[in-house]
């Protein structure tokens, strides 16, 4: 909670209290009539059926005992039963001179740190990033940034798919036009070349001819099948094709991630727990949990109180083969076995709610997870373009992340030359910066869960609820700053005065929103609450600046609490755009 919120609410349950009401009733919100007062708190209406006495009556005996407040001020009882008030101006500049020394400016976690494991990613090697891998490395970046900030251990996990099809159908396709390669000789007893025998654009070639012809070839698509089976069981040529492909498209994969400022602690695949499926079947069939239903190895999942049907979980298909549930349940037999998470969180499609659902209760079930840890899934949605699709390129295809990441620096680029604000040789680094905003801030703007539209021009925007205009702010103060140290004055150290105008006023009250910005966007994993903090914090100082002659003050005290006062902002933005996973240059 905010420590303001604290303080308002402490005042106003002693005055409740000594009324002879209930303290609890001390509940402070927002005004929704920001004309009128800051704050209001309702709990007099609240208290008047309790009490069988009239709300407006209540609200005056509380008013009357607030009376000579510290903290407090404008304070009224209005009809039908508000209570009304402002907090006072040096309150407010004391709050915020305690706040600057606190950690994380009074952020506080509930409970002991954890250890908290998250999956996000999920793209599958030897294919291109694409626009649909966007929202889970942004949003699980984001949220592991949090969670970090807040002190808890996060270990972030990409979680390869590097076991299926498509590595039979890359060796099968390879064999088919390469057969002289060492792989494939069955005598060959040597060591294997230490450079792969295909690049990254290789397999981006490689992979959609292969895939396109199992379609159409049904003897080529049993060879693939085959030689994924071989591929599995450990067959020496083939393993080594598989490492090498793991090896080539990871680099790649490093590259793309560098470039959205996204980082993973483990570059694990399900390639990695194929070693915990039999072990892990043999338990569940000792157990009873598992059964043959037309063939296939199940576990009943569903449970009373369902409003929907819960099929299942398959473990092996009737061919004996192991499913996207059964590496996810061994990918769980390791990650409790080498890393004991007290949390496990999931940033996946929420279309695949149903298959986590099916994993979790199994995983319970199996006593692969024990109840004390905590499986969470967070689905989010669809990022569409503006024909309410999912995004695409002109042409109509999907589009790969790389391409989309170019088309926004060159739209920043573009903006940022002809508003001649950086010098040409700068211009190209400012707009990898601002682009990189533009797409995140774009995204964790808005509900993780709920589908939304991607507007290039919009989030490129350098005017509203974007990533852009909360660099050009944070630029903006930085410019101040430079100016004031230009002119031979030293960073002052003196305490913030009380407000001199309503702008002013109004940013001290937004940067002491800051513990509360936090503590809900880590409570309930949500960028987007952060984000919501960081527009209007932003909103409330460009007003102050646009309001207020900063370096031109006369009074030196007073233009040394404006810099102290814009320097905090600064902190508190930078370390917000920090945690939604990008930094602001020095110009734009």
């Amino acid at each position: 909670m905010s420590l303001l919120w604290e303080m308002m609410e402490e005042e106003l349950a002693g005055a409740f209290e000594k009324a002879g009401y209930d303290p609890a009733l001390a509940k402070v919100v927002v005004s929704n009539r920001p004309d009128l007062c800051e704050f209001q708190c309702n709990g007099a209406m609240a208290g008047a059926k309790a009490y069988h006495k009239a709300p407006l009556g209540i609200a005056q005996e509380v008013v009357n005992g607030l009376a000579g407040s510290r903290v407090l001020e404008n304070v009224q009882a209005v009809k039908p039963g508000f209570i009304n008030f402002d907090v006072q101006g040096q309150v407010l500049a004391k709050l915020l001179d305690r706040m600057e020394k606190m950690d994380r400016f009074g952020a506080a976690k509930e409970g002991e740190p954890e250890k908290i494991l998250m999956d996000y990613g999920g793209p599958n090697v030897a294919k291109p990033l694409h626009v649909g891998h966007l929202r889970s490395a942004i949003i699980g970046e984001s949220i592991k940034r949090i969670c970090r900030y807040m002190g808890d251990e996060v270990i972030g996990d990409i979680h390869l798919g590097d076991w299926g099809l498509q590595m039979g159908l890359i060796i099968a396709e390879l064999e088919r036009t390469n057969p002289e390669l060492p792989y494939f000789d069955a005598a060959f007893e040597g060591e294997y070349p230490e450079e792969a025998p295909f690049t990254i654009s290789d397999l981006e070639e490689i992979y959609p001819r292969a895939s396109a012809k199992s379609k159409e070839d049904e003897e080529f698509r049993r060879t693939a099948m085959e030689a994924t089976h071989r591929m599995q069981q450990g067959e020496r040529g083939y393993l080594a094709l598989f490492r090498k492909i793991v090896k080539v498209s990871v680099e790649d994969l490093k590259k793309n991630y560098d470039a959205l400022n996204v980082s993973f602690d483990l570059w694990k695949g399900e390639s990695d727990v194929q070693k915990y499926i039999p072990d892990m079947i043999r338990k569940m069939r000792q157990k009873g949990l598992a059964y043959e239903d037309q063939g296939a190895l199940v576990v009943d999942v569903k449970e009373e109180g369902d409003s929907k049907e819960v099929p299942p979980c398959m473990l092996l298909k009737s061919d004996g083969a192991a499913l996207y549930t059964t590496t996810d349940l061994a990918t769980l037999v390791e990650r409790m076995q080498l890393y004991a998470p007290d949390e496990i969180l999931y940033i996946v499609d929420k279309r695949q709610e149903l298959h986590f659902v099916q994993v979790f209760r199994c995983a319970r079930k199996a006593g692969i997870v024990p109840d004390g840890t905590h499986l969470q899934f967070l689905g989010f949605g669809t990022m569409n373009g503006k024909d309410g699709k999912p995004f695409k390129t002109r042409e109509g295809g999907v589009m790969r992340l790389e391409n989309l990441i170019r088309e926004i620096e060159e739209e920043m680029y573009a903006k940022i030359v002809e508003n001649r604000s950086v010098k040409d040789t700068d211009a190209g680094k400012t707009a990898k910066q601002v682009g990189l905003a533009a797409i995140k801030y774009g995204d964790l703007s808005n509900q993780a869960s709920k589908d939304y539209v991607f507007d290039v021009e919009r989030f490129t925007s350098f005017e509203g609820n974007t990533g852009p205009y909360i660099l050009y702010t944070i630029v903006r103060i930085k410019s101040i700053l430079a100016k004031y140290e230009e002119a031979d004055r030293k960073i002052p150290e003196e305490d913030l005065l009380a407000p001199a105008s309503e702008s002013e006023k109004a940013l001290m009250l937004a940067l002491t929103g800051y513990p509360q910005a936090i503590e809900s966007a880590y409570a309930e994993r949500a960028p987007h609450r952060l984000c919501a903090y960081l527009y209007e914090t932003a909103n409330a100082f460009n007003r102050f600046y646009h309001e207020t002659k900063i370096l031109s003050e006369e009074d030196e005290k007073r233009r040394a609490s404006y810099i102290r006062l814009i320097i905090l902002t600064k902190k508190m933005l930078e370390i917000g755009i920090d945690l939604l996973g990008f930094s602001a240059p020095e110009r734009m």
